[in-house]
């Protein structure tokens, strides 16, 4: 299988700054590859490189068989770009935006009409097809503007942020709307500061700090490098916290990490149902009240935390766009 986009040592500099450390990855045409990090990981500097947008200060990459420096012009007819921010005239209808989209990649009056039909229907907005976009909901904008990045049917698709500002239920909805478009073959690069994001999309994760990649591999990969299982307890309140902490020290199990504020216990293990037994005997016998009791697999968020030691955070829209 040959590689949609390939990137070799990356770097990018915004004065003293370094968003781009040399970053190097390969994502196969046909895959999803996300990347995966908090606001400054460089994960927008990257998208912008490989679009044509910014131009690297070191390295070389390629998209869809072009150089994005030397073929800028010919590899822009063959992506398709949705940013963090719907890219859309709010005084122009749904189809209209999609249109014009059509004739920018020069399709033709005819065929750019025939296109913004087709993905106003594939993206259930027929109804709101002749309304300006300045009446849509957020996740009604954020589809308009994923329609538009895919206007010209192109092979290689990015995806920044796709669905910040979205509430959980409009993000549900466009996850079910990309799962739908990956699985006709495209190529897909998604950036994302979501981890179950990350899980339910991509075959395959990049974990980015500053600038550098940190870890690749499948979800399951990256969940195995940390090991074991885990054991969630939730004390009935903070002095059966303490009091639990203080017994599970002097137990046979792995790390032990407290969460104050939600009077949780978080235990990593590697016999799972064994030592949930185990660990639920001894805090009984140490007369500690336990209202809740669980036996976790790793998830990505723990992956995060283990590989860089503080927990990534949600998408923050208020941050400058520099920044990112």
């Amino acid at each position: 299988m040959s590689d949609a986009i390939t990137a070799e040592g990356l770097v990018k500099r915004y004065g003293e700054r370094t968003a781009l450390d040399g970053l190097s990855f390969s994502v196969p045409q046909g895959t999803v590859l996300a990347l995966l990090g908090p606001n400054g990981a460089g994960k927008t500097t990257t998208v912008r490189i490989l679009t044509t947008l910014l131009r690297p200060d070191g390295g070389s990459a390629t998209v869809a068989g072009c150089d994005i420096v030397r073929d800028a012009g010919r590899l822009r007819s063959r992506i398709g770009l949705s940013g963090q921010y719907a890219a859309v005239d709010e005084h122009l209808t749904g189809a209209e935006n999609l249109e014009m989209v059509g004739r920018l990649y020069h399709l033709g009056a005819g065929r750019a009409k025939a296109r913004a039909r087709e993905l106003l229907e594939r993206f259930d907005l027929t109804e709101a097809a002749d309304r300006p976009v300045k009446g849509y909901s957020g996740g009604m904008r954020r589809r308009i503007d994923l329609a538009g990045a895919l206007v010209a049917d192109p092979p290689v698709l990015f995806l920044d942020e796709p669905t910040t500002g979205l509430d959980p239920r409009a993000r549900a909805a466009l996850w079910e709307t990309i799962s739908e478009l990956v699985a006709g073959g495209g190529t897909l690069l998604l950036t994302t500061q979501y981890m179950e994001e990350a899980d339910h999309l991509a075959d395959r994760i990049l974990v980015v700090d500053q600038g550098r990649a940190i870890a690749d591999g499948t979800a399951d990969e990256l969940k195995d490098r940390i090991g074991g299982n885990r054991i969630e307890l939730t004390a009935a309140d903070a002095a059966d916290l303490e009091a639990a902490r203080r017994v599970l020290e002097r137990s046979p199990v792995g790390t032990i990490r407290t969460v104050p504020e939600s009077l949780q216990l978080i235990v990593s293990v590697i016999d799972g149902p064994g030592s949930l037994h185990l660990i639920l005997g001894r805090l009984a016998d140490a007369g500690i009240r336990v209202r809740d009791a669980g036996l976790r697999r790793p998830t990505l968020d723990d992956v995060y935390l283990s590989l860089t030691g503080r927990q990534a955070s949600g998408a923050d829209p208020r941050l400058q766009e520099a920044t990112r």
